[in-house]
């Protein structure tokens, strides 16, 4: 029905400016011109509004995208960062045993080479035939 409404009034409309003096027409036609202009410049700056907001939406998505982003680097930095402190941390530990075992075995080793005086057995630890078991001694099950 809208459009049954717009087909009549444009016939009425084209009606009236056949019948129309000239001048009205002259005047009609510098305010149809007008009008169209205005028309054109809304539609312009609606388009420039409307890419504008879908501009500032995409600019705003992209940088909670990238924020984002960061933040999964950043941990995932962080979590291999703090893996490899342990990981170094088990090898300096492993190295101080080394070392200490290293040194050790030295100072054992030192010891058992060169006795002193003290490590020499006297005659009093040296076993006589009354230290050996005799029979009545052995255990048996």
């Amino acid at each position: 029905m809208d459009n049954q409404i717009k087909k009549a009034f444009g016939k009425v409309a084209k009606g009236a400016i056949d019948h129309a003096p000239e001048p009205i027409k002259e005047k009609v036609k510098e305010v149809v011109v007008d009008k169209a202009k205005e028309k054109i410049v809304e539609h312009v700056q609606d388009n420039a509004h409307e890419f504008t907001e879908k501009l500032e939406h995409g600019r705003d998505k992209f940088a909670d995208k990238v924020h984002e982003k960061a933040g999964e680097a950043k941990e995932k930095t962080q979590s291999v960062l703090l893996s490899a402190r342990e990981k170094l941390g088990k090898v300096v530990e492993a190295g101080e045993e080394l070392q200490k075992k290293v040194s050790s075995r030295n100072k054992h080793d030192d010891d058992q080479k060169v006795k002193g005086v003290k490590h020499i057995k006297g005659i009093s630890n040296i076993k006589t035939s009354k230290d050996i078991r005799g029979a009545t001694k052995i255990k048996s099950y």
